[in-house]
């Protein structure tokens, strides 16, 4: 039934009425095409959105070994999906079948039909929303291949950057996958080039960095030089709650990340307690509508792009992201939030990303499937995964330093965990030491009252605080003892405060430049804090427009 409804969400038909809205609100070219014309090609960045006047338009799917059909539009039917606003490159092929006529609209066109025509935009965004949930549904659909091994920490970078960026992949392992000699053979790569990506019947890098696999598979894209209204850096709860408000409110706005949308909070599988959700949404889920608005209403979002160095130009702030040319705003927000520290453990390094884990999502649940599992940490983060790694672990330990859950962690998930079966908390407990060759074996735990005990697991998670992505701006931001940046009150009497009005409440210590979410000191750690902040910060930046 549920599967039922996505798919008549996924393929509505637009009556003459609502099509005759469209050709009212923007430009409408009427088209004649002809049988086995191509109108998308999969890997375009640029193709037009089309509406079926009459004949047929077949969605093909050209990833696996034999092409196979995803969809046929007929009469008041469309194409595209959400690649039209995220400008990522088309995940299909649209080929006519039979005369065809088509209305045919281009991306900026479908974006203003959108936003100025609700109930209809409705229609068009939740067909776009739908149609991909299906192809991440569907068993049948490949997408990108990624081939490499479950104990290489290379493979699962490349997996986890494409999974946290959204993109359609499937992943050969190979120490089980019974089709990879085979794959290898025909990508015409051996064990030793691996990961490998490729898409289709091409292969396209072997072990890349994530920069040059964002560049290759289009998700990627160079922020145009002009000068914002605000620039927003760091793409988490935060970061996309100011690209949204900031963009619809007219503002010129650009928002930038070292490696994907969502932030610490875009890895949680299950966020409860955010308002008017009452049956909870993954990190993924918000991400995801977060990003898509921020596009629908023009704002630019460059990914990955990491943030070097700030320095200040008659008075606008000129940020440096890896190009030879600084990106100019003026205003300035930095929401970058924090990252998760690493276990003081010996050898720890050399099993991140081969047993060692910062997220818990379904990329890193199947490296303890049928196992015990251990999670680090006493905050809603580690409760979050302990209770989903419950669903695939035989048994999860749970390890804290103190002695009360309760002190860090929401109550409700506390009541969670107690009443999971097979999780174990363990107060007053750290990991020792950890054990393997080209992977995870076990650990070594040990209790305050140095009672040690050995643990067979292959994969530890660590959510064990976090500190905060500062290193990149300069002296003139002022930050807390621990690097956290200051704002407001804190920062009135700093010598690099030089206005006569006091800072406004989520400004830094030089005019203009506004900091939100979980890099700001004394900010609160919760998901709905930061987009709040982050919705605060534009009303401060339109004020501080004002002044200028």
């Amino acid at each position: 039934m549920i599967k039922h409804t996505l798919h008549s969400i996924a393929f509505p038909v637009l009556d003459s009425d609502q099509i005759a809205q469209i050709a009212n609100c923007t430009t409408v070219v009427s088209k004649h095409c002809r049988d086995g014309e191509t109108l998308v090609a999969v890997g375009d960045r640029s193709f037009k959105f089309f509406i079926v006047k009459s004949g047929e338009i077949e969605i093909l799917d050209y990833s696996g070994d034999v092409p196979k059909t995803i969809a046929t539009h007929r009469r008041g039917e469309f194409t595209g999906d959400i690649s039209h606003l995220t400008g990522t490159p088309a995940v299909f092929t649209a080929t006519v079948r039979g005369d065809c006529e088509v209305f045919e609209i281009s991306g900026e066109a479908l974006r203003h039909v959108l936003n100025q025509c609700p109930g209809l935009g409705d229609v068009i965004l939740q067909a776009f929303v739908a149609r991909r949930q299906l192809l991440r549904e569907s068993p049948n659909f490949i997408g990108l291949r990624v081939i490499g091994s479950r104990y290489s920490a290379d493979t699962f970078r490349v997996r986890d950057f494409l999974a946290r960026n959204r993109m359609l992949f499937t992943w050969t392992d190979l120490e089980t996958d019974p089709q990879v000699d085979r794959l290898l053979k025909d990508f015409g790569v051996t064990e030793a080039d691996t990961p490998v990506v490729a898409c289709a019947h091409m292969l396209l890098l072997r072990n890349p960095s994530n920069e040059r696999l964002a560049d290759a598979v289009g998700i990627h894209q160079a922020l145009e030089h002009t000068v914002f209204d605000l620039l927003v850096v760091g793409a988490g709860p935060a970061g996309l709650a100011a690209a949204v408000y900031g963009a619809s409110e007219g503002l010129k706005t650009a928002v930038l990340d070292c490696s994907a949308p969502g932030g610490q909070a875009g890895s949680s599988m299950r966020i409860e307690n955010y308002l008017g959700f009452p049956t909870g949404l993954t990190g993924a889920e918000l991400t995801d509508r977060a990003t898509l608005q921020a596009n629908k209403f023009g704002a630019h979002l460059s990914i990955p792009t990491a943030a070097t160095r700030l320095s200040f130009e008659n008075g606008y702030a000129s940020l440096y992201a890896g190009g030879t040319e600084p990106i100019t705003a003026k205003c300035l927000l930095i929401a970058t939030g924090a990252q998760y520290r690493k276990l003081e453990v010996e050898g720890v390094d050399r099993f991140e990303g081969r047993g060692v884990y910062y997220a818990a999502t379904p990329a890193e649940a199947l490296f303890c499937r049928g196992c015990p599992a251990i999670v680090v940490g006493s905050g809603n983060s580690a409760g979050q995964a302990a209770v989903f790694l419950a669903g695939h672990a035989s048994r999860v330990l749970l390890l804290i330093r103190g002695d009360d859950l309760n002190k860090n962690m929401s109550s409700y998930l506390v009541n969670r965990i107690e009443q999971t079966a097979n999780i174990e908390l363990l107060c007053n407990t750290t990991i020792w030491q950890m054990v393997g060759n080209s992977h995870l074996e076990a650990i070594e735990i040990v209790s305050c009252a140095r009672a040690r005990r050995t643990v067979e697991t292959p994969a530890v998670f660590s959510f064990i605080g976090a500190t905060p992505r500062t290193e990149w701006l300069p002296p003139e931001i002022e930050r807390d003892s621990k690097g956290f940046v200051q704002t407001g009150a804190a920062v009135a009497r700093s010598p690099h405060w030089g206005a006569a009005r006091a800072p406004f409440l989520l400004e830094t210590s030089c005019r203009g430049v506004f900091a939100a979410g979980d890099v700001r000191s004394g900010s609160v750690k919760r998901v709905a804090s930061a987009v709040g902040e982050g919705a605060m910060a534009v009303q401060f930046v339109h004020e501080y427009l004002k002044e200028m």
